[in-house]
This record gives C-alpha cells, sequence and structure tokens, in this order.
C-alpha cells in the first residue's frame, strides 16, 4: 500500500498550510531553543513535534503514533502504522542518519544499515527557498542498492568528536531527483521580532491567566 505521507503533497489546502505555516512555526520553535541569542539542541525536538502536529492535523490523532520506544531510534512517528523519519538542516548541511557516541558505533551502522522508514526532510533556508521533501522507502532502498552503503552514508572523519552517520551528499541528490520523491517549496520568511516573542510566551501566559 502506498505510503498516506503521498496525501500531503496532493492536497492544495495542506500544501498552502506548509508554505505560510511551518516557517512561522519553526521560527517559534527557534525562539523557545534559544538563550543569549544561541540555539539549543532541542530545537530539532521542537521541529519534530510541529510536523508530528501536521500529521496529526491531517490525518487524526487516532493514526499517528508518537509514543515510539527507545528502542526504534531511526522511527520518529508512525502514520497508519508506517514507520516515518523526520529529519530537519539549516541551509545545505549534512542530514544525519543516526547519531553515534563513538567511531566503532558508526563503522557498525554503516556496515550493517539498511532504510526502515519513509522520510519527511525539511530544508530550512531563512530569507531563500527551501523545500519539505518526502523520500519513500522504496526509493531510499533502490539507490542505496546502487551506489551501495559506503557511498550512500558518510562517516565522521577519524579523531574527530564522532557526531553522527551522515547520508552522503550525492546520494541525497539522488533522492532529490528520484522521480518518486515529493516536494513542496517553500520560502522561508522569518516572522517580526515581535510577533516572535509574542508567540514564543502567549501559551505559557495564557495558562498564567487561567482561574
Amino acid at each position: 500500500m502506498a505510503s498516506k505521507l503521498i496525501e500531503l503533497f496532493q492536497d492544495d489546502l495542506i500544501q498552502n498550510k506548509i508554505k505560510t505555516k511551518l516557517p512561522y512555526l519553526f521560527a517559534i520553535a527557534e525562539i523557545e531553543a534559544s538563550r543569549a541569542g544561541k540555539i539549543g539542541m532541542e530545537v530539532g525536538s521542537l521541529r519534530e513535534k510541529i510536523i508530528i502536529a501536521l500529521l496529526i492535523y491531517r490525518f487524526g490523532h487516532e493514526n499517528v503514533d508518537y509514543e515510539l520506544p527507545i528502542t526504534e531510534p531511526e522511527v520518529d512517528v508512525k502514520l497508519f502504522n508506517a514507520p516515518i523519519s523526520i529529519k530537519t538542516i539549516t541551509g545545505f548541511g549534512g542530514v544525519k542518519a543516526n547519531w553515534t557516541v563513538d567511531a566503532a558505533s558508526a563503522q557498525s551502522f554503516v556496515d550493517n544499515y539498511e532504510p526502515k522508514a519513509d522520510i519527511l526532510l525539511a530544508q530550512i533556508n531563512w530569507g531563500k527557498t527551501g523545500y519539505l521533501y518526502y523520500f519513500p522507502l522504496e526509493s531510499q532502498e533502490k539507490i542505496l542498492k546502487v551506489v551501495g552503503a559506503k557511498n550512500y552514508l558518510k562517516l565522521p572523519k577519524p579523531g574527530t568528536n564522532p557526531r553522527g552517520v551522515e547520508f552522503n551528499k550525492d546520494a541525497l541528490l539522488m533522492l532529490r531527483g528520484d522521480r518518486d520523491t515529493k516536494s513542496i517549496e517553500i520560502h522561508w520568511s522569518r516572522p517580526t521580532s515581535e510577533v516572535r516573542l509574542y508567540e514564543a510566551y502567549r501559551r505559557w501566559v495564557e495558562y498564567w491567566s487561567e482561574d
């Protein structure tokens, strides 16, 4: 059965919401994850929750499972029981396939790698154009088979702090160009600083205001 994710890229109403609301919500996430002008690592989790909330809005709470065990590290959510990996990047940096704690774990991950889930990738490009991509599991499997794991994934450089295994840039280009990949073009405009600050704290102020 084809993934229900494709409906996000076929529904004009949802596409328009993604184009207008995703930059706004991601800007709020950055404010909430910032301190002294620096964005913390927790921004990734906030962005993930924003995209999961989109799935709940479109497909219904009962069809979205986000209470997943830590034994499924490459799967962030399930939609109609189908696994989905959510990834976000800023600009054209590397896309993490897996976070690791040491070089041996990274090598083991590459040696045994098999795609496990459809991927939703949000490419953030403030002030310019970026995309929300859908990479079907079948496309990932096809390209991995063509190029092999060593050309599909990129190990951290020896002697450096191994912060994770990334998808090879050429493999990502192949995924983006695959005929089954879907994308929504987004102009990443930031809201004004006043709105961003207000939105970041509004819900907490409203909770304090309740009787």
